[in-house]
């Protein structure tokens, strides 16, 4: 699925122009049909399609099966009565995670005119009711604009924390990053799952890690806050066994000792081949044993070294913005998941489908048996032969058909289709 938008507003375009392009709320719906019924003509089928239309800005989001940037700007040119070499001069355009980057950032009031103004939230929620009174708003849309509203609500909630803790994660990320030279790469540990863990967390998703890891004493809360990020949960007792998979380990947890300890990180490094860790501790009392600052191959970092590193004085309006776009980085990385997951949809009917069908022809054959007055036991074990032996068939017949170039890669896939829990 596509995603595209594009718009002007009081940064790119003057008033008058602007004014060119303000829709009432009465002239949404017929615009919105005329705007849909336009690309309708251009591409496959009619797109989704809102209008978001305020003082300062002009702004069309499209979802459909292919982008078509150039035909919206060119009805939009039309509507307004300018030529599309001018309009172009005076706007932006975006794709796919641009465009739920931008739309977050206008939810959460950091593209207006007054940093952080509440107005513009109302205005695009109406917009989203004036799309969906217009039939123009699918799926796509919905979930872009509703996942808007949530992370506007997280921004307004969450950047009002003291500005040293926000600092204090964003900290850890750019020291993180001074060491590897890819985030992308790198594998998180987080230990604890409270406010200033959340807060790292949601800086690390930012700069989407090859993967995140929570462990926590308690697992239900461990998995409330994984399930933001797409995390593994795990408990504290693993620590000593998986401490070595870990590049980068967060901590903050109110254990009054240290819950990793000198021996733990020793092992760790020795199964890691010495492969550098990064350390953070920010728990008061410590969780990570000081004398782990002295490994050749730990980067350990405490609540007093991370203080050196932020910027003193720095004004609580900055540091709610650097929080706010850490909050929408991760929100932009769960929306593009969503849409990637999307993708799937047709083949996860298809299965259905012909799982439906093998149950069906399998439970005809039983009935026949059993009107015969076949025993019982043996019809339910032919029946469920026969599932398994439909189910299992393509996969050995892959098996069986696959070159020994291939056979390895087949194997493995057949492994994690059907033996998930044997591994």
């Amino acid at each position: 699925m596509a995603v595209w938008a594009l718009g002007i507003n009081h940064t790119t375009a003057p008033l008058d122009l602007r004014g060119r392009f303000a829709f009432a709320v009465d002239q949404i719906e017929p615009t919105l049909a005329g705007l849909r019924d336009a690309l309708g003509q251009r591409i496959a089928r009619h797109p989704e399609a809102a209008i978001i239309s305020t003082c300062n800005r002009t702004e069309i989001y499209c979802a459909g099966e292919q982008h078509a940037l150039e035909h919206t700007l060119d009805w939009m040119a039309q509507s307004g009565g300018v030529s599309s070499s001018l309009l172009r001069s005076h706007t932006y355009t975006l794709e796919d995670g641009g465009v739920a980057r931008h739309a977050f950032r206008v939810a959460s009031g950091l593209d207006s005119m007054v940093l952080g103004e509440p107005q513009i939230l109302g205005q695009m929620k109406d917009a989203v009711r004036a799309a969906e009174t217009a039939g123009a708003l699918g799926t796509t849309l919905n979930q872009l604009f509703q996942r808007s509203f949530a992370v506007a609500k997280e921004v307004r909630t969450s950047t009002e924390i003291g500005a040293h803790s926000i600092s204090m994660a964003a900290a850890a990320v750019r020291l993180a990053g001074q060491l590897f030279e890819d985030l992308g790469q790198v594998r998180v540990l987080f230990v604890g799952a409270g406010e200033m863990i959340e807060l790292a967390a949601t800086h690390f998703a930012a700069k989407n890690p090859k993967s995140m890891a929570i462990a926590n004493r308690t697992l239900e809360r461990g998995e409330k806050l994984a399930s933001r990020f797409g995390a593994e949960v795990m408990q504290l007792a693993e620590l000593p066994e998986r401490l070595h998979e870990f590049d980068a380990i967060v901590s903050c947890t109110a254990s009054t000792l240290p819950i990793i300890g000198l021996g733990a990180v020793e092992r760790a490094l020795k199964r890691r081949r010495h492969r550098p860790m990064f350390m953070v501790d920010l728990a008061v009392p410590r969780d990570i044993e000081i004398e782990v600052k002295d490994l050749q191959d730990v980067y350990l970092y405490t609540v007093d070294d991370l203080s050196t590193v932020v910027q003193t004085g720095q004004a609580n309006r900055q540091a709610a913005v650097a929080r706010a776009e850490a909050i929408i980085d991760a929100g932009v990385q769960s929306f593009l998941h969503w849409i990637d997951q999307r993708g799937s949809v047709p083949l996860i009917q298809q299965l259905n489908t012909q799982a439906d069908e093998w149950r069906a022809a399998e439970l005809a054959r039983a009935r026949k048996l059993l009107a015969k007055g076949e025993d019982v036991d043996a019809v339910l074990e032919a029946l469920s032969r026969g599932i398994t032996q439909k189910m299992l068939h393509g996969a050995m017949a892959e098996l069986h058909a696959a070159d020994h170039a291939h056979r390895e890669e087949t194997a493995r896939s057949i492994q994690r289709m059907f033996l998930r829990n044997k591994r």
